[in-house]
């Protein structure tokens, strides 16, 4: 089955132009999107949303949503296209949280999807980890301001997404910084109390933590956070996901994986795992309780 470029021309932006040919290809095809969803394991909502053009598919995603629909090669090809310009125009926080109060159950698909995620913080605790107290003065320090109910439902949808990491049948793996472990986003209790959190949560079978000391001899730069997530299979792959100032940013093509690839390694020379990931958390529970006397 083809889809044809007919009715895009309006569409100004390569997402825009993106939801077009999807909706098309189901509509031709004659399959419900609740049909789809459950075909490529996706929500209904969340294929509605990326019909109306509010939530920009990966790339394993567009992949997956061609092939359920039988999708010629060509309109595959066109698909992976446009999904790769989608994703290279600039998505600025503001329009993202227009229509919701926050994006954390997009998140949460993304991590179900996944068997392994990977994840690099230079500056703050990742998300998975966080205490609710922490998630809480995260969200208040946010670029766009959050409502008092928004704030309140973005950390609920936050602590949610963590019962993933209890789940036996799924890796994850963290780098964190001695900076973002030292940045305090609130009193000394407040870190105190996510400096524990990360100790117990280190000890399990399938959590890696590692972290990079500040006096650490180099390999690389300590750049911009990052995280991996790998598919269960080829059909969904692995991509990345950057949080930058302006808005997310996904990487989806094999050359920009790799890079990621190659840094993630050469950040994990410079970190410490097991006991002396451990050890250090105590060391700076220790700093941080001697510097608030």
């Amino acid at each position: 089955m083809d889809v044809t470029a007919e009715g895009t021309d309006s569409a100004s932006t390569g997402r825009a132009r993106l939801a077009v040919e999807l909706r098309r290809l189901r509509g031709l095809s004659g399959v419900s999107g609740r049909e789809l969803g459950r075909r490529i394991e996706m929500s209904q909502s969340k294929v509605s949303r990326i019909e109306a053009g509010t939530v920009l598919p990966s790339l394993p995603e567009v992949a997956a949503w061609g092939a359920a629909l039988d999708a010629s090669t060509d309109t595959r090809e066109r698909l992976d296209a446009l999904t790769r310009i989608a994703h290279r125009e600039a998505r600025h926080w503001p329009a993202l949280l227009q229509d919701r109060g926050h994006l954390q159950d997009e998140v949460h698909a993304l991590e179900t999807m996944a068997v392994r995620v990977r994840t690099y913080q230079h500056s703050v605790v990742p998300g998975l980890l966080q205490t609710a107290d922490y998630a809480r003065r995260v969200f208040s320090l946010f670029q766009v301001p959050y409502s008092d109910e928004d704030r309140g439902a973005a950390v609920a949808a936050r602590l949610r997404r963590q019962h993933l990491v209890f789940e036996p049948g799924r890796r994850f793996d963290f780098l964190i910084t001695e900076a973002a472990l030292r940045w305090r986003p609130g009193p000394s209790r407040l870190l105190l109390a996510q400096l524990d959190r990360l100790a117990s949560i280190s000890t399990l079978d399938n959590v890696s933590l590692g972290l990079i000391p500040l006096g650490v001899e180099a390999s690389t730069t300590l750049s911009h956070g990052f995280v991996l997530y790998e598919g269960p299979d080829e059909r969904r792959g692995t991509f990345v996901a950057v949080e930058m100032i302006h808005g997310p940013v996904e990487v989806t093509d094999a050359e920009g994986i790799e890079l990621y690839e190659n840094h993630w390694s050469r950040l994990e020379r410079m970190a410490v795992f097991g006991d002396r990931a451990r050890s250090l958390l105590v060391s700076l529970a220790e700093d941080v309780r001697s510097a608030t006397g």
